[in-house]
C-alpha cells in the first residue's frame, strides 16, 4: 500500500497540519476513526513536491559513504592568528555552558607568546580537539548518563581531524566549532536562558548547563520528521522541521527498574488492534493463567485466550478489543529494551499531573490519531485504508516505507509544550551524576561505549491508577 503525499502551496507544515487537523482534545480518541483524519489530499500537480523532497533524509540516517579519505591528522600547524582566534573562542566558551578552565588556556597563551613552534601546534590542536569532543558529543562522561542508550552518529559525521583541517584552511575557527551546536531550537533557548541567569544563581545555571549538554548527547540534526518525547514532561511531540505540530500527553515508567530509558529508535510500522502477550510474571506469578483457564466467561469478557502445553506451560494472549491493555494501536519500534508507544483503555489517567505509572513503555494520549497519521506519512496506507484497518477490529500491522525516528529524552529544564521555559521534576534522579560531573575536570578519555545495564521491560500495560 502506497500513499503519495501532495504538498500544496502551504508546503511541508501545511501537509502535516492538514493530516491532523481538527483532531485535538481529549475526546478525539473516542471519535470514530473516520473523523480523525481529513479528506484525501488533492491529486498532485506539477508544482507539488515529492515525499522525499518534503521530508529529506535526516543527516544521521545511515548512508553508504563509499571509500572516505582518511580523517585529517589531530595535530596540524597553527599560525599565530589562528591560535589567537582559538584562545578568544575558549575565553567565551562559558556562553555554551562549558568551562574555559577545561581547555588549558594558560598553556595556549604561553605558547602564543613564544611565537610559532611545534609546541604551539600541539597545544592548539589538542585544545581544538577537546572542544570538538565536548561540543559534538557532550562533556558528560558515559558513567554519568544513567539509562542512556542513544547511538550518536555525529562522531562519524563530523570527524575531528576533518574539522581541524577545515578550520585551519578557512581560518574560521569559531564558525567551525559553532557549527557543531545542536540545531533543535531548545538548545538556543537554553543558551539565552543561561545568559540571562545571574552568576550568583549558581544552582540554576548548573541545571541549565546540564540540560544544554543533554542536547549534545543526541544527534546534532534530529531529522525533518520525527517523534520526540521528554519523559519528565509527560509529553510527546510530532515534529516537522523542529516544530511541534501536535503534542500528546504520555504516561511513562515508574521510578526504579521500570523507569523509561533514553533511546533513539526507528518506528518501522503501526499495529492497529494489537494483541498483548502477557508476561510470565503475570501469567504464572500472579496466577492469571490458572484464572483464565478456570473462568472462561470472565476470560472472554477480558479478551484473554490461554494455551496450556503438555508440560503445563501456560501462555496467555489478550485479543484485540475494547479491554485490550494496549488499546487500539501501538507503534512498532524494535529495540532490546522492549519499549514502545501505545494506546490504553485507561485514558482517565492522562488527566493526572504526575504520570510515572507504567512498567516502562509509553502510553500515549490520542494514540489512534497518531498511529493513523504516521501510517499515512510513512507511506504505509492511504487515509481510507487507515480508517478501514483501524475500524476492522482485526490485528493488522502496517509497515511504513519511510522509517520515522523516535527520540525518548530526559530533560529537566527546557521549553514546555506551551513554549515557556520550565523546570521539570527529576522523577528518576538522573540529574545528580550529570550535575556532579560539571564540578569535576573534563574526562579526557572520551569513550563512547555505552555500558549501562539494559533492562528488558516485561511490559504490563494494565491500569496503574
Amino acid at each position: 500500500m502506497k500513499y503519495r503525499v501532495n504538498l500544496l502551496a502551504g508546503g511541508l507544515a501545511a501537509l502535516a497540519l492538514g493530516l491532523v487537523a481538527g483532531t485535538g482534545g481529549a475526546a478525539a480518541q473516542e471519535r470514530p476513526a473516520e473523523n480523525l483524519l481529513p479528506e484525501e489530499p488533492e491529486q498532485a500537480s506539477e508544482a507539488d513536491a515529492s515525499f522525499d523532497e518534503a521530508f529529506p533524509r535526516m543527516i544521521s540516517d545511515p548512508v553508504v559513504q563509499g571509500d572516505l579519505e582518511p580523517p585529517g591528522p589531530l595535530v596540524q600547524p597553527w599560525s599565530i592568528a589562528h591560535a589567537e582566534k582559538l584562545a578568544v573562542f575558549i575565553e567565551g566558551i562559558a556562553a555554551e555552558g562549558l568551562d574555559p578552565r577545561d581547555y588549558d588556556l594558560q598553556a595556549l597563551r604561553t605558547a602564543l607568546a613564544s611565537g610559532p613552534s611545534q609546541e604551539l601546534d600541539e597545544i592548539a590542536s589538542r585544545n581544538f580537539v577537546w572542544l570538538v569532543e565536548d561540543l559534538r558529543d557532550g562533556r558528560t562522561p558515559m558513567e554519568a548518563r544513567k539509562q542512556w542508550f542513544v547511538f550518536d552518529p555525529d562522531r562519524d559525521r563530523y570527524r575531528t581531524g576533518d574539522l581541524l583541517e577545515k578550520a585551519l584552511e578557512t581560518g574560521d575557527i569559531a564558525g567551525t566549532l559553532e557549527s557543531l551546536n545542536p540545531t533543535y531550537p531548545d538548545y538556543a533557548r537554553l543558551r539565552d536562558e543561561l545568559a540571562a541567569t545571574p552568576q550568583e544563581d549558581a544552582e540554576r545555571r548548573k541545571l541549565i548547563r546540564a540540560n544544554m549538554d543533554r542536547w549534545r548527547w543526541l544527534p546534532r540534526d534530529l531529522g525533518q520528521l520525527y517523534l520526540i518525547t521528554n519523559v519528565p514532561e509527560y509529553q510527546l511531540r510530532l515534529t516537522v522541521g523542529d516544530k511541534a505540530l501536535k503534542t500528546y500527553r504520555t504516561i511513562v515508567g515508574k521510578p526504579g527498574r521500570t523507569a523509561t530509558p533514553q533511546l533513539a529508535e526507528m518506528v518501522e510500522g503501526v499495529v492497529f488492534n494489537p494483541t498483548w502477550t502477557v508476561p510470565q510474571s503475570i501469567v504464572k506469578g500472579e496466577g492469571l493463567g490458572a484464572r483464565v483457564l478456570a473462568n472462561p466467561a470472565w476470560a472472554r469478557a477480558k479478551g484473554y485466550k490461554a494455551t496450556k502445553g503438555a508440560n503445563g506451560y501456560i501462555s496467555v494472549v489478550q485479543q484485540p478489543g475494547p479491554t485490550n491493555s494496549l488499546g487500539r494501536v501501538k507503534l512498532e519500534m524494535p529495540n532490546p529494551h522492549a519499549i514502545f508507544f501505545h494506546d490504553t483503555p485507561s485514558r482517565h489517567l492522562f488527566a493526572q499531573d504526575e504520570r510515572a505509572l507504567s512498567h516502562g513503555c509509553i502510553r500515549t494520549e490520542r494514540a489512534l490519531e497518531l498511529g493513523m497519521t504516521l501510517a499515512i506519512l510513512g507511506k504505509g496506507a492511504t487515509r481510507d485504508e487507515a480508517v478501514e484497518i483501524s475500524t476492522s477490529g482485526e490485528y493488522t500491522k502496517v509497515e511504513i516505507d519511510r522509517k520515522i525516528p523516535a527520540y525518548i529524552t530526559y530533560f529537566t529544564y527546557g521549553t514546555n509544550v506551551d513554549g515557556e521555559m520550565t523546570e521539570f521534576e527529576d522523577i528518576y534522579g538522573r540529574d545528580a551524576p550529570v550535575l556532579a560531573s560539571l564540578d569535576q575536570p573534563r574526562v579526557r578519555d572520551r569513550s563512547n561505549v555505552i555500558d549501562d545495564e539494559v533492562i528488558v521491560i516485561e511490559n504490563d500495560p494494565r491500569d496503574e491508577g
